[in-house]
């Protein structure tokens, strides 16, 4: 995350519902008023314009909604405890680049361009609450609003998972039946990239709703928990360059391409550092992703096992005839781990 971006999360955590500026601008919308509000940078905000009433009173809500009713800005600390100003008359240059129209949107944008804080803009005529961070803007919504797309975003969550979950059941027996192609492993992949993707629409919505947002928050850990390890394993497993830093490169790679593209097997294998790879062509996974699935195998433990032995088929081959070699990598149970994978190949030791 840039630190724009970053700094406009801070913006919307701050007027979430259940804050005491949220409350004044719920208000303000309330009483169709239009408002001009700069929070923090105080010093070049009160430098960037003249007039207006001195303060230096501690904020509420209700004042905040009162000072609104006069024409003007008003100025408040990055903390939000105290009001500085009202009425003030801001004058930023008219040379700053805006795309907005309206004389209130254009002021705002323009003075977050000009200083490091944030505005936020309240319009009378279209009752709507944007905060400006950097000179973008981001359009608040109601609670209504927002927990209608919640509850699209839940139910598209849920049904990728449950796609993800039989699509990685499946993978598990392919790699132990020692027979994975490009395409099934493009397939899990691209269900992983919807998974995060929906996740970090949830996300945003998640911040913007505040304290509204906490039982979002547990819903949507209950059907991402675990996955973003396991998706890393999954790359490692199958990318050229199998190292944690490589498969972190692969992952925003992977983030920045477009999901059509993520359905093509060539392009998917091109990602894991395969070229000319097809549909068909074969991988060789490591087994990394299936090991760490068994309990006996303790965190770091897969790494040793597959240093050893270098790929999940060849450990398949030896672990029958030559327990003692686990034994020696410090497994504790290696009948243990040898049952457990002849249960997921549905097969018996």
């Amino acid at each position: 995350m840039s630190k724009s971006e970053s700094r406009m999360a801070a913006a919307i955590k701050q007027t979430a519902p259940g804050t005491a500026l949220r409350h004044a601008l719920d208000m303000i919308i309330a009483g169709h008023l239009g408002a001009l509000i700069c929070i923090g940078d105080t010093d070049a905000v009160i430098a960037a314009g003249d007039d207006g009433f001195k303060l230096d009173i501690s904020f509420t809500a209700n004042r905040l909604f009162e000072l609104c009713k006069m024409d003007g800005a008003v100025v408040v600390d990055k903390d939000i405890t105290q009001i500085l100003r009202a009425n003030y008359h801001l004058n930023p240059s008219p040379s700053l680049p805006t795309s907005e129209t309206g004389m209130r949107h254009r002021t705002a944008a323009r003075m977050s361009l000009l200083t490091q804080a944030t505005i936020i803009s309240v319009s009378e005529r279209r009752q709507v609450i944007t905060v400006y961070v950097d000179g973008k803007g981001y359009e608040l919504r109601n609670v209504s609003e927002l927990m209608s797309r919640v509850n699209q975003l839940l139910v598209s969550l849920q049904n990728t998972r449950g796609q993800l979950d039989r699509a990685l059941l499946r993978l598990t027996t392919l790699e132990l039946d020692n027979y994975v192609t490009v395409g099934d492993v493009a397939q899990v992949l691209y269900l992983f990239e919807v998974l995060l993707t929906v996740a970090d629409q949830l996300d945003r919505i998640i911040l913007e709703l505040g304290r509204e947002g906490r039982s979002v928050q547990m819903q949507r850990e209950e059907f991402v928990a675990g996955m973003d390890e396991e998706y890393t394993l999954l790359i490692r497993d199958y990318a050229r360059d199998s190292s944690e830093e490589a498969a972190s490169t692969t992952r925003e790679a992977f983030r920045e391409t477009a999901n059509m593209q993520l359905r093509n097997p060539k392009r998917v294998a091109e990602l894991l550092g395969f070229e000319g790879y097809g549909e068909d062509s074969v991988l060789t996974p490591l087994g990394l992703r299936t090991l760490s699935n068994v309990s006996v195998v303790r965190r770091g433990m897969a790494d040793k096992i597959v240093d050893e032995y270098g790929s999940l088929q060849q450990l398949m081959d030896d672990i029958e005839h030559n327990p003692d070699r686990l034994d020696d990598l410090g497994v504790d149970n290696p009948g243990i781990l040898a049952d457990s994978l002849y249960r997921m190949w549905g097969k018996h030791a």
